[in-house]
């Protein structure tokens, strides 16, 4: 009975590491995001992916990159638009997410943190621990784009400041 629990327990373990492995088999294709170059790895819980009709892909960290890339590629029909699961950091279907927009979690690449949750009852949990609001991606997408340039101008001064550090 002991081995058939043992050899249950280290077939769970396989297969839950495989299913890991695959993934994040983005980030080993994608490790940094394409626009600023941060560690995809590092913010698994905010990354993006996006695939167009062509084939392609792109690897981002946020939202806010990717809001850059759907609007560079005008020419591209996405076929695909992923994101990684706030807690869970699993891609899952980004228009099909429930999002929050804000609260008091510093966000990725923004002003205004914008979160992406596989479950609404997840995201619900969030904003009563954290504050902001739920909402859908058309929302979550807009707001990125409403957020561009007080994000850009943003970006910019802590760049600035890091290189004034580093001399």
């Amino acid at each position: 009975m002991k081995k058939l629990f043992l050899l249950c327990a280290l077939l769970l373990a396989c297969i839950g590491g495989v299913a890991m492995a695959m993934d994040q088999a983005d980030i080993a294709q994608h490790a940094s995001c394409k626009y600023c170059g941060m560690d995809r790895q590092n913010f698994a819980h905010s990354r993006m992916q996006i695939e167009y009709a062509d084939g392609s892909t792109v690897g981002l960290c946020s939202l806010h990159c990717a809001a850059l890339d759907l609007a560079n590629q005008l020419d591209k029909t996405p076929a695909a638009i992923k994101v990684g699961d706030y807690n869970s950091k699993e891609l899952i279907n980004a228009e099909a997410a429930t999002w929050v927009l804000g609260g008091k979690v510093k966000g990725v690449m923004t002003g205004r943190a914008k979160w992406a949750f596989a479950s609404k009852d997840e995201a619900l949990k969030f904003v009563a621990e954290n504050g902001g609001e739920v909402v859908d991606f058309e929302a979550a997408i807009s707001a990125a784009y409403q957020d561009m340039y007080q994000d850009t101008r943003m970006i910019r001064q802590k760049r600035q400041e890091m290189k004034k550090m580093k001399m």
